[in-house]
C-alpha cells in the first residue's frame, strides 16, 4: 500500500476529494481492486516521503532451519487434554486378538465441528486484541526477545517504506477490533452466496467485501475522511453491519445452476480463499548486485596453469593430506606429485588408449570418474589429468550393486552426456560387482562402458617433446557436475572453463583465502562445496587441503576438529556448533554459512568477520506466513516460528533477483519469498545434452507484474527459496525440491522433518532416517512421512510416536499428514553418502514395495477438497410432472417388452403343456426311448442316462413310496436333498405325481458340516417340510455324530432314501385342479444373507419353459450342455424342467466335477458338438484361471469350440464384463466365436427376465459415466473416457415379459436417462414369497405393486435390482429398434455414502487393481465408514503396503475416504455357489471379530 507514509489529513483538499471519489467507485464495483490501487498510488506518488531504510543485520540457521523442541512440546501439550481418539491398528500376533471394535467405535465423522480455519482465525484475532496495537516494527527484529513487540495482525512493512502514522493509544476493544480489521487486507470482493444450501460452515466464514455499498455520495465523502488518524475508512465499518449487509444482499434470482445441478459439474470442492490470508505488500524487488570482482595481478589465466605453476615452483609444498578410517594421516600428495601424475594421466588418456590413427578419446569427450570418497588423491589426479587432456570429467558415485537406488538415473546422466569411458582405481574396480566370467556387470540403465584404471603403475611417462595444451580459460565445458531433480532424474550441469576459474576467484575474494593456508574439508570432494573449495580453489591458491572422509566422520566425529586444531585451519558450519565449541576458543565471527546450488554454484556466503564486528541478528518468521510465501514476523504463536539466519551477501561479480517459483518468472515483492535467480560469470552454463530443460533454468528473464521482461540479462534459477533482508543480506528458507504444495500453501520438507524429530523419537525411530515427500491423490498433494523404526520399539511406542507427530505437525505447520509409515531399520533406499533416496522411497510407496511395519493414514483430516455431500432433494415434484418433464425433454419412458408368446391352438398340445407332470407322461407314451438326460462325471464319461420312459418309471416308484411311507397330504412340502444328477429330477417329478410340493435343497458338504448343515436345517424348518427325500450316503450324514454337533438331529422330519426302491406303481397320478396351484418352492440365500423362498405355480412353470423354448429354439433333436448348480433359480429350471417341456437332450455336468478335471465342460462341448450351453460365473472363472495358459495343449488334443453358438452365463447380478471378455479372448484360438458368450438375468420375483437366445441381436455394451450413476443418472460416454464404466446388456428380454424402470421412492416410471428399480410384469412371475407368518404387506409390495400413475391397472413385481433401458441402433426379430436392459446392481447391496449411491462391485474392482497382491476384495459400511476387506495373496510383509494404495485408489476413483482397511488371508471373503460375494456375512464376521485379519488399519 503506497500511502503508508502519508498523513491523509495533510493532503490538499482536491486530492482528498479525488481519493474519496475513488473509494466510492471501488465500493460500487465500478473499478477493480487493481485499477483502484494503481490510480490511488498515482495520486499519492508525489506526497510519499522517501526515508532511508535502516538495516538491521540478522543471522540464523540457513537451510538447516530448526524448530525448537519446546515448541513441539507445547503444541503437543495442547493436544494432551483431548485424549487420543485413534484406535490402535491391530496386527495379527496369535489366534487371540483383542477385539478392536468393542473398545473403540470410530467417531462419527460425518458431522465435523467448526472448520479448523475459522478456529485459527479466531485465535489470531483474539491474539491481536490481547496486545494493544503497537506500531509495526521492522520485520527483522534486533533480537529474539523483542519479537513480542512487533506487529500483530497488521500487515508488516518491507524495508524501504517507513511508517509515520501516529501510534494509537490503547483503546476499548470495539475500536480496537476495527483497527485490527483495518489492517487486515480484505481481498474477497464477492458477496457470500447465501443461496447454496449445502454450505455447512457459513457462520464461521464471513467474506467481507472491500466496502459497503449503498451509501449516498455526500455522506460517504465526509464519513470517509473524518475518521480517526486519517486512515481511509472504507475498510473500517463494523463487521456486524458488514455481515448484515451481505446477508441482505441476496442475488435477485439464483443462477440456473442452482436449480439444475448438471452431471458435468466439477468434482472437486474448491476451498474458498480465506480473506485473512497474508498477501505480500512490499514494492517490487530491485536486483541486488555483489561487490565487483577484484583483479589480482598474479591470478592464473586458467586453473591448469595454476597447477603447472605450483608443480614447477613449489613442488615440495603439500597439496592434499588424506586421512584413513581411524582419522590418522594416510598419505600426503605434494604439488609436484600432483602435477607429474596428472601429466602422466593426460598423456596416457590421449596417446595410449587405442592406436595412433584411431585414438579412443578426443579433446572434448566426456569421461566418468568413479572413485570412492576414501581415496581423494586418486580423484584429484584423475580430475586434473582430464583437465590437462582437455577431456571433460563427469564425477559420479561408485555403483555398489546392479539395483542401486537411482542407478538407472545415473545411467540417464551418462547417456545424456554421451559417456562411454570410466576412470577408476584398481581397488575400486575390484570392488565392483562382476558377472560369472569376471566382467563388470552391466548396471541397470547404463550405456556400455569401458573401464580404465588410473593407478600410477599403469600410467606412461610423457615423451620429452609432449606438452599439455593449456589455453586461456574460455567458454568450453571444463567439467560436469551431477544433480538429482525432485522427480529423481539425474542431470549434468556443465561448468565452463571460464566459469570454473571465475568461481575460484570469487571464492578466494569472498573467503579471503591466502597462499599456503591450510583447509580441512569434510565434504564430498566430487561435487558442490567439497569440489569448489577443497579441489579447485585450494589448488589455485596453493592451499594445503586435509580431507576427512565420510566414514571417519561417522566413526569419530571429532577427527576433523582435531585436524583443525593441529593444522590451525578454517572451518565452515553453524549455531548449534558454535554453542558447543565456543568454550574451546571458537570465535563466532569465523562461522560462514553459505548458499549453493548445482546450477549457479555458490550463490551467497557470509564473509569471515573482523573481530568484534557486530553479529548479525536473525529473522524469526511466522510459519503461517511462510506457507503463503510471505515474510511476517512471528508474533501470535511462539510455537509456529521459524528462525532463519542469513547466508551473507551475494558472491562478488554477481547479480541476484527473487522471482515466483511457479509459472512465469515474475519478480517478487520485497516481503515475498521466491526462488533466488543469479546472473554471474561463475555459474553453470547448461544441463549437458538437454537443451529443452536448459532453457527454463539457465536462460530466465524476469518479468514485472504486467508480464513485461525486465532487461535482457539471462538469469539462472538456483532452486533455492529465500528473500533479501535489510542490508542486502540473503536469507534461504528452503529448496524447491523440498517444497510441498498442499492446497495452495507451501511447506518445506526439512521443516517437517525437524518437527517430527522434535517429538522425542529416541525410542522409536532413527534420527537421520526420515523421508518426507508428497504424492498427488485426488487433485492435491498429500504429505507422506516415512521413517525407519528401531528394532526394539514396541507397537505401543510407535503408535504413540506417530500420533504425536501428527498432532505436532498439525499444530505447528497447520497441515494434515496423509500417511505416516514406519519401516524396519535399514530398509529405505540409500543415496551414495548414506542419506535417504527420497525419489526411490516415493516410488516404492506408490508401487507398494515399501513394506512398512506400522502405518497410520489420516485422510479424514487432510482431504478437504471432496465434493459436497449430495443433499437428497425433497420430492415436491410429483411423479406425473416428472413424466411430463421427461416427455417435454424428449426422453422416452424407460420400458421394454419381449416378443409375443403366441397362442397355442391345438387342444392336445394345451393338455401336454398345461402341467409338466402331464408333459412327462405324454413323452413317455409318444417317444419312450428318446434320451432326455445324460449325466457326465469328471472324465467326461456318461455315468447315467434317462429316456422319457425311464424317467417316468423312476418318478412313479418314488410316488408310490411317498404315498406308502410318507403319510402325506396333498400340498405338503417335501425337501429333495440330492447331489446334482438324475435322481434329483426323478424325485421332483415323483413329487408332482404325488401331488406334494417339492423343495430342492443343496446337500450339506461332508467336510464342512458346521457351516453348511445349518442352512439345510433352516430351509427344512422354514418350509415346514413333512418329509425328506435323499440318498443313502446323505441320510447317514444327516443322522451322524458330526451332524449332531451343529444341529438337532432328533427332530428331522421323515427321511426316505430313494436308492433301492421296490418296483411299484402308484394307484393314481395326481392332476392339479387349476394351473394356479403351486408346482414347487424355490429357496435361495441372497448375497445380503436373506433366505427367501418363492412360490412357483404350474402356470408360471409352463409359461417359463415355453418362453425359454421360443427364445433358444429348443426342440427334441437338439442337445444342450448344462454346467450349473440345480438347486434354485434359472439353473434349476434348465436342469430339471426345460428338457421335459421341450424334449431336447440335456447333457448335465455337475460343477463340482470341474474341480477334479478342469477341461471336462469344454471337451464335452467339443465332443458332442454342442450349439447351446449354460454355465455359471464360477465355472467360467475356473476355466479362465485354470485353462487360460493351456489353450495350445487343448488345441493339440483336438478341442474345437467352433460349434458353440451361444454360451449363456446364468446369474442374478450385473454381467461380469471383464470375465466374459477374457473368457472369449482366451478360447478364441479354440474356435470360440466372440459373439457366443452372453448372460442371463433373473431375480427372486421372476427367475428369468433376460436370456440371450438365438433370434435377438447381439448383446450391446455401453460406457456410462460413474459420477452420474452415483446420482442415479445414466450418461453415456465414449470408451476410455475418464470415470467411465463398461456395462453389458443382460441378454434379450424373454417372450411375454414386460420391464419398466421405476423410481424406488416415488414409484413413478422414469425416463431412459435414469437409473431406477427394474419392475417386471410376466405370466411367469412367481406368485409370492413362501412365508409362514404370512407377511402380506411385504408380499404385496414385491409381487403385486402398481405404479403411482401411468397405467394403474397393471400389476408389477419389484426385482430389487437397479438398472436402465437404452434403445439401441440394432433391430430385433420383428424389425423394430431393440431396447436393451442393463442391470447395474442389487438395490439391497448399494452403499449410501455422502448422499450418493455406490455399488460395491465398482469400488472392489478399483481395489483389486491397486496392487498385484490383492486377490479379492469386498466392501461394506459400518457406522457410516467404508470398510474395505482385501485378501492378500503375497507375503505378509506386503500387508501394510496395501493400506495406502487402497485408500488412494478409492479416493481417486470414487471420491470416498476409506475408514477401515482389513487385510486377510486368501479365501476369507465368503462366496456362494453362484460365485457371488456374501458381503453381509463378511460384515458380521468383521463385527464379531472372527476374521483373524493380518492387519486392520483405521484411517481416521
Amino acid at each position: 500500500m503506497a500511502d503508508r507514509g502519508v498523513d491523509l489529513s495533510a493532503l490538499p483538499k482536491e486530492v482528498r476529494d479525488q481519493l474519496a471519489e475513488l473509494d466510492l467507485e471501488l465500493s460500487e464495483g465500478d473499478i477493480t481492486q487493481k485499477g483502484y490501487e494503481k490510480k490511488r498510488a498515482k495520486l499519492l506518488a508525489s506526497y510519499i516521503s522517501h526515508l532511508p531504510s535502516k538495516t538491521s543485520s540478522s543471522s540464523a540457521l540457513g537451510i538447516f532451519s530448526y524448530i525448537h523442541t519446546e515448541a513441539v512440546q507445547a503444541a503437543l501439550a495442547k493436544h494432551k487434554e483431548e485424549k487420543m481418539a485413534l484406535p490402535m491398528p491391530t496386527k495379527r500376533r496369535s489366534a487371540f486378538v483383542q477385539s478392536p471394535i468393542d473398545t473403540c467405535t470410530p467417531p462419527d465423522t460425518s458431522s465435523a465441528s467448526e472448520d479448523e480455519g475459522s478456529l485459527r482465525r479466531k485465535a489470531a484475532l483474539s491474539a491481536a486484541l490481547a496486545q494493544t496495537l503497537q506500531s509495526p516494527d521492522y520485520w527483522i527484529n534486533r533480537s529474539v526477545q523483542s519479537s513480542s513487540t512487533s506487529s500483530s495482525a497488521s500487515s508488516t512493512l518491507s524495508h524501504g517504506e517507513p511508517k509515520s502514522q501516529p501510534q494509537p493509544q490503547p483503546q476499548p476493544a470495539a475500536s480496537l477490533l476495527a483497527d485490527v480489521l483495518a489492517h487486515t487486507r480484505i481481498e474477497n470482493s464477492v458477496p457470500p452466496d447465501v443461496t447454496s444450501s449445502a454450505s455447512q460452515d457459513r457462520g464461521s466464514r464471513v467474506d467481507l467485501p472491500p466496502a459497503v455499498r449503498g451509501m449516498s455520495r455526500g455522506q460517504s465523502r465526509s464519513s470517509m475522511l473524518d475518521t480517526a488518524d486519517g486512515v481511509p475508512v472504507s475498510s473500517r465499518v463494523s463487521t456486524k453491519i458488514q455481515q448484515l449487509l451481505n446477508t441482505l444482499k441476496r442475488p435477485k434470482r439464483p443462477p440456473l445452476s442452482e436449480f439444475f445441478l448438471d452431471d458435468s459439474e466439477e468434482i472437486v470442492e474448491v476451498p474458498q480463499p480465506d480473506p485473512n490470508t497474508p498477501k505480500p505488500e512490499g514494492r517490487q524487488i530491485i536486483p541486488v548486485k555483489g561487490e565487483p570482482l577484484g583483479v589480482v595481478s598474479n591470478w592464473p589465466p586458467a586453473l591448469q596453469a595454476a597447477l603447472a605453476r605450483w608443480g614447477a615452483t613449489q613442488a615440495k609444498s603439500p597439496a592434499l593430506t588424506a586421512l584413513d578410517i581411524t582419522g590418522k594421516p594416510l598419505y600426503t600428495l605434494t604439488y609436484g606429485k600432483l602435477w607429474s601424475r596428472s601429466l602422466k594421466l593426460a598423456y596416457t588418456l590421449l596417446n595410449k588408449l587405442g592406436t595412433k590413427t584411431e585414438p579412443v578419446l578426443q579433446p572434448g569427450d566426456r569421461v566418468a570418474l568413479v572413485y570412492p570418497n576414501s581415496d581423494p588423491g586418486m580423484f584429484w589426479v584423475a580430475f586434473y589429468g582430464c583437465l590437462l587432456a582437455e577431456v571433460i570429467p563427469v564425477p559420479i558415485e561408485v555403483p555398489l550393486s546392479r539395483q542401486d537406488a537411482g542407478s538407472q538415473q545415473i545411467g540417464f546422466l551418462l547417456g545424456s552426456c554421451g559417456v562411454s569411458l570410466a576412470l577408476t582405481s584398481e581397488v575400486c574396480l575390484k570392488g565392483l560387482p562382476k558377472t560369472q566370467n569376471g566382467e563388470i556387470i552391466q548396471f541397470k540403465g547404463w550405456p556400455r562402458m569401458k573401464w580404465v584404471v588410473t593407478d600410477t603403475k599403469y600410467l606412461t611417462k610423457p615423451s620429452k617433446d609432449w606438452q599439455p595444451h593449456i589455453p586461456t580459460a574460455n567458454t568450453d565445458t571444463a567439467y560436469i557436475e551431477y544433480k538429482a531433480s525432485k522427480e529423481g532424474t539425474v542431470m549434468g550441469v556443465a561448468v565452463s572453463k571460464i566459469a570454473m576459474l571465475t568461481h575460484c576467484q570469487a571464492l578466494t575474494q569472498a573467503c579471503n583465502y591466502c597462499e599456503g593456508e591450510t583447509l580441512v574439508n569434510v565434504l564430498d570432494c566430487k561435487k558442490d562445496m567439497g569440489l569448489w573449495h577443497g579441489v579447485l580453489t585450494s589448488v589455485m591458491n596453493r592451499i594445503h587441503t586435509i580431507t576427512v572422509p565420510y566414514a571417519v566422520m561417522k566413526a569419530c566425529p571429532m577427527s576433523w576438529v582435531q585436524r583443525v586444531h593441529i593444522h590451525k585451519g578454517s572451518v565452515s558450519s553453524c549455531d548449534a556448533f558454535l554453542n558447543v565449541f565456543q568454550s574451546h576458543g571458537l570465535k563466532p565471527e569465523v562461522i560462514c554459512p553459505c548458499a549453493t546450488s548445482p546450477e549457479a554454484l555458490t550463490v551467497a556466503i557470509r564473509r569471515p568477520g573482523a573481530r568484534g564486528a557486530p553479529l548479525p541478528a536473525r529473522a524469526i518468521l511466522s510459519m503461517g506466513g511462510l506457507s503463503h510465501g510471505v515474510i511476517r514476523v512471528n508474533t501470535e504463536d511462539k510455537n509456529s516460528a521459524l528462525t532463519v539466519q542469513d547466508v551473507g551477501h551475494i558472491m562478488p561479480g554477481a547479480l541476484m533477483c527473487i522471482v515466483k517459483p511457479e509459472g512465469s518468472p515474475q519478480l517478487c515483492k520485497t516481503d515475498e519469498i521466491g526462488e533466488i535467480v543469479i546472473n554471474s560469470r561463475a555459474g553453470g552454463t547448461m544441463y549437458y545434452g538437454l537443451p529443452g530443460v536448459t532453457k527454463n533454468t539457465f536462460e530466465v528473464i524476469p518479468v514485472n507484474q504486467a508480464g513485461a521482461p525486465v532487461g535482457e540479462i539471462p538469469f539462472t534459477r538456483t532452486g533455492l527459496l529465500g528473500f533479501v533482508g535489510p542490508g542486502s543480506l540473503v536469507f534461504v528458507v528452503g529448496k524447491i525440491e523440498g517444497l510441498l504444495m498442499v492446497s495452495g500453501r507451501r511447506h518445506n520438507a526439512d521443516d517437517l522433518v525437524a518437527t517430527a524429530l522434535a517429538v522425542e523419537p529416541v525410542k522409536t525411530v532413527y534420527r537421520g532416517r526420515i523421508a518426507v515427500f508428497s504424492v498427488t491423490v485426488f487433485y492435491d498433494e498429500r504429505i507422506v512421512i516415512v521413517a525407519e523404526q528401531r528394532p526394539d520399539a514396541s507397537e505401543e511406542d510407535s503408535f504413540q510416536w506417530m500420533s504425536r507427530v501428527l498432532q505436532a505437525i498439525d499444530s505447528i505447520h497447520q497441515v494434515g499428514l496423509y500417511c505416516l509409515a514406519l519401516v524396519p531399520a535399514n530398509t529405505l533406499p540409500k543415496t551414495p553418502l548414506g542419506g535417504i533416496h527420497i525419489c526411490e522411497t516415493k516410488q516404492n510407496f506408490l508401487e507398494g514395495n515399501l513394506h512398512p511395519c506400522n502405518i497410520l493414514m489420516c485422510p479424514h483430516t487432510c482431504v478437504t477438497n471432496l465434493p459436497k455431500p449430495r443433499q437428497k432433494q425433497p420430492v415436491d415434484v410429483g411423479p406425473a410432472s416428472m413424466l411430463v418433464g421427461n416427455l417435454v425433454a424428449g426422453k422416452r419412458i424407460a420400458q421394454a417388452i419381449g416378443r409375443e408368446l403366441g397362442v397355442v391352438e391345438d387342444q392336445d398340445l394345451i393338455r401336454k403343456h398345461q402341467f409338466l407332470s402331464e408333459a412327462l407322461q405324454w413323452r413317455a407314451q409318444m417317444d419312450p426311448d428318446h434320451v432326455l438326460y445324460v449325466l457326465l462325471n469328471a472324465k467326461g464319461v456318461a455315468v447315467c442316462t434317462a429316456t422319457c420312459a425311464q424317467l417316468h418309471k423312476r418318478a412313479e416308484k418314488i410316488t408310490a413310496t411317498l404315498m406308502e411311507r410318507g403319510g402325506l397330504n396333498t400340498g405338503d412340502n417335501v425337501v429333495l436333498l440330492y447331489p446334482p444328477g438324475i435322481d434329483l429330477i426323478a424325485a421332483f417329478y415323483g413329487c408332482l405325481y404325488a401331488g406334494v410340493i417339492p423343495v430342492t435343497v443343496r446337500p450339506p458338504h461332508p467336510q464342512n458340516l458346521a457351516a453348511t448343515l445349518p442352512t439345510v436345517r433352516m430351509i427344512i424348518d422354514v418350509s415346514k417340510a413333512a418329509c425328506i427325500l435323499t440318498t443313502q450316503p446323505l441320510m447317514r450324514i444327516l443322522r451322524s455324530r458330526e451332524a449332531a454337533a451343529s444341529v438337532n438331529v432328533k427332530t428331522w422330519p421323515t427321511i426316505i432314501d430313494t436308492d433301492d426302491l421296490p418296483r411299484k406303481r402308484p394307484p393314481h397320478i395326481y392332476k392339479p385342479p387349476t394351473a394356479e396351484m403351486l408346482a414347487y418352492l424355490d429357496f435361495s440365500v441372497s448375497t445380503t444373507g436373506m433366505l427367501t423362498g418363492v412360490k412357483m405355480s404350474h402356470a408360471a412353470v409352463s409359461t417359463l419353459c415355453r418362453s425359454i423354448k421360443l427364445q433358444c429354439e429348443l426342440y427334441s433333436s437338439r442337445q444342450v450342455a448344462i454346467c450349473l448348480d440345480p438347486y434354485c433359480g434359472l439353473g434349476f429350471v434348465l436342469w430339471c424342467l426345460s428338457s421335459v417341456y421341450s424334449g431336447h437332450q440335456s447333457i448335465l455336468i455337475p460343477p463340482l466335477e470341474l474341480e477334479s478335471s478342469l477341461p471336462v465342460w469344454l471337451s464335452t462341448l467339443s465332443q458332442y458338438k454342442i450349439r447351446d450351453t449354460f454355465c455359471s460365473y464360477s465355472v467360467m472363472e475356473l476355466c479362465t484361471k485354470g485353462l487360460g495358459t493351456q489353450t495350445e495343449m487343448l488345441k493339440a488334443r483336438g478341442l474345437n469350440l467352433s460349434c458353440v453358438r451361444s454360451c449363456v452365463v446364468i446369474a442374478e447380478e450385473r454381467p461380469r464384463l471383464a470375465l466374459t471378455q477374457s473368457f472369449s479372448k482366451l478360447f478364441k484360438d479354440l474356435g470360440l466365436s466372440p459373439r457366443a458368450v452372453s448372460t442371463a438375468f433373473g431375480s427372486r420375483v421372476n427367475l428369468a427376465i433376460c436370456l440371450q437366445g438365438t433370434a435377438g441381436p447381439d448383446p450391446s455394451t455401453v460406457y456410462v459415466d460413474m459420477k452420474s450413476l452415483r446420482h442415479d443418472r445414466v450418461r453415456l460416454v465414449e470408451r476410455g473416457a475418464p470415470q467411465s464404466l463398461p456395462l453389458m446388456e443382460s441378454g434379450t428380454i424373454l417372450p411375454g415379459v414386460r420391464v419398466i424402470i421405476v423410481n424406488p421412492e416415488t414409484r413413478g416410471p422414469l425416463g431412459d436417462s435414469h437409473l431406477g428399480e427394474i419392475w417386471v410384469n410376466s405370466p411367469h412371475n412367481a406368485s409370492g414369497y413362501y412365508t409362514i407368518y404370512g407377511e402380506e404387506s411385504l408380499q404385496a409390495d414385491h409381487f403385486n405393486t402398481r405404479l403411482s400413475f401411468g397405467e394403474p391397472q397393471t400389476l408389477w413385481a419389484r426385482t430389487s435390482y437397479l438398472g436402465f433401458i437404452k434403445r439401441t441402433e440394432l433391430l430385433d426379430a420383428s424389425g423394430d429398434r431393440h431396447d436393451a436392459l442393463f442391470v447395474v446392481g442389487s438395490l439391497d447391496e448399494t452403499l449410501e455414502l455422502r448422499g450418493l449411491r455406490y455399488h460395491p462391485i465398482d469400488i472392489e474392482t478399483s481395489v483389486s487393481r491397486a496392487h498385484r497382491s490383492i486377490a479379492e476384495s469386498a466392501v461394506f459400511t459400518w457406522t457410516n465408514l467404508l470398510v474395505v476387506v482385501a485378501e492378500l495373496s503375497g507375503s505378509e510383509q506386503e500387508a501394510l503396503d496395501l493400506v495406502p494404495l487402497v485408500t488412494n485408489v478409492v479416493l481417486e476413483e470414487h471420491h470416498l475416504i476409506v475408514g477401515v482397511v482389513v487385510i486377510v488371508d486368501p479365501g476369507v471373503i465368503p462366496i456362494n455357489s453362484r460365485g457371488e460375494k456374501q458381503r453381509m456375512h463378511l460384515r458380521d464376521s468383521f463385527l464379531a471379530d472372527q476374521l483373524d485379519p493380518i492387519y486392520v488399519a483405521y484411517n481416521m
